[in-house]
């Protein structure tokens, strides 16, 4: 008999500052991402504390008297200034309290605490310091995301990249919770003299990101060979899902291309780019690729570093910007989107937009209005869920429209000696007719000039005419 054994809960608490500049909806929108990460992460974030703030706290990102609400709570010990609460016995909390933690285990503590910004890593230290337990700020935790998630060689190397830039500045504070051993010492072994272990460390991270950037443009050379031959054999007939992390895209990109490919309820679930063929097959041949989701403040280090997983949007001819359709918050995700293609100069490819889970939208009626809106507002926009064969159909017939709306039509002669290249007519082309004299066969054709300009290369076309 087999005994399934859970894993043990982690709890963790999220803290953030409300600046004047950021309405109330942003703020929570924010937050709630910040409690999904923390999710991915396998933590359960059981309590939040928020602070309106003019700026953040040098010292310690929240102010003194909210860092030390945050400690008590860490720790279990009461409010003193809490007379409205009566403290138990037991935990030491006041009832209400006692009942946003009631779930937790026996024995259940806080590991960590969320910082819904990126911070410096002074106020990490400090914070860190001052309520007990490990502190991640939004960057690191988006960090440690992608780490977890990259599966291909390029994906891990983009990763470290970034995480080893975040890791440098922090090293200064890391040397002075080192106390003497971050001091300068005389050279010995691979240590030049009086270089201090902090800038040892510092140059190992600066020789291995020279390094990972070395590897990366090998196979960003490799990668564009790759392209460079697949569009040489059809032409640039390529799609790439694009849009806010968790909207859906791979579980379209599964509807559209009939793969399967990994569906997850989190965030980030998708890292590699994912290159499969639309299916059922169209004329030209459509390829679709998935790309890693965006999201708010994304990391600069992040959006450099997967520029090279992000170039699909770049390369693609069209790019379905993918819309989670039942968050209300959804305008937000569109700028994020529309950001973070304009720092990669893809803000020109030509865009559909696609507001995917509809399904998730109440009852019927709710699903109906919601589209109805959607649809005044977007007017070129297509309203669906991935989940329903008929919308999938019909998202595919646009994809398809798109790319045939510039085929061209033609007459290729394949001599005799080249028969053997028949079977690619076929593939890259619809053909409309063909007949055959003592020298060959001609076929007239429709296709994309660049898969018609690649088979003439190929088969050594006849002069127009002939």
């Amino acid at each position: 008999m087999q005994i399934e054994v859970k894993e043990k809960p982690r709890y963790a608490i999220a803290a953030a500052v409300q600046l004047p500049n950021v309405s109330d909806v942003e703020f929570e929108a924010s937050l709630a991402e910040l409690r999904d990460l923390a999710k991915t992460l396998g933590y359960k974030v059981i309590r939040s504390f928020m602070q309106k703030r003019s700026s953040f706290d040098f010292t310690g990102y929240l102010g003194v008297g909210k860092r030390e609400e945050i400690r008590r709570f860490v720790n279990h010990e009461p409010d003193p200034d809490d007379v409205s609460r009566e403290p138990s016995p037991h935990h030491g909390l006041g009832n209400g309290i006692a009942a946003e933690v009631a779930d937790m285990a026996a024995g259940g503590e806080v590991e960590a605490v969320f910082v819904d910004h990126e911070i410096s890593p002074s106020q990490a230290r400090n914070l860190e310091k001052e309520v007990g337990c490990e502190v991640m700020d939004r960057t690191m935790v988006i960090l440690e995301i992608f780490h977890r998630n990259a599966r291909s060689r390029a994906a891990k190397a983009q990763v470290e990249i970034a995480r080893l830039g975040y890791m440098a500045p922090r090293l200064r504070e890391a040397a002075k919770l080192a106390g003497p051993q971050g001091r300068q010492r005389s050279g010995t072994g691979g240590r030049g003299a009086g270089e201090s272990h902090t800038e040892l460390d510092k140059r190992k991270i600066r020789d291995r990101i020279a390094e990972l950037q070395k590897e990366i443009a090998a196979m960003e050379v490799e990668r564009r060979t790759q392209r460079a031959r697949r569009l040489g054999r059809q032409g640039n007939a390529s799609v790439a899902l694009v849009g806010y992390t968790n909207a859906g895209k791979s579980t379209l990109m599964r509807a559209l291309t009939g793969s399967e490919v990994l569906v997850e309820d989190k965030l980030f679930a998708t890292l590699d780019t994912t290159v499969r063929t639309l299916h059922p097959e169209s004329l030209p041949r459509v390829l679709v690729s998935d790309t890693v989701g965006f999201i708010k403040n994304l990391p600069h280090g992040l959006v450099a570093s997967f520029k090279t997983t992000l170039e699909e949007a770049l390369d693609a001819a069209l790019l379905l910007h993918v819309i989670d359709a039942s968050d209300p918050g959804f305008e937000r995700q569109l700028e994020v989107t529309d950001h973070v293609l304009a720092e990669i100069d893809a803000q020109d490819v030509p865009r559909l937009r696609v507001f995917n889970k509809i399904d998730h939208v109440g009852d019927a009626a709710a699903q109906a209005e919601r589209e109805a809106a959607l649809r005044a507002s977007y007017p070129q926009c297509i309203v669906m869920s991935a989940r329903r064969a008929e919308d999938v159909a019909v998202l595919h017939q646009a994809i398809v429209a798109f790319f045939q709306r510039d085929l061209v039509e033609t007459e290729l002669f394949l001599p005799w000696s080249a028969q053997q290249l028949r079977g690619e007519i076929f593939a890259y082309c619809e053909v409309l007719a063909e007949n055959a004299d003592d020298e060959g066969a001609f076929f007239r054709v429709r296709g994309e000039q660049g898969a018609l300009d690649a088979l003439r290369e190929r088969i050594g076309a006849a002069p127009a005419g002939k």
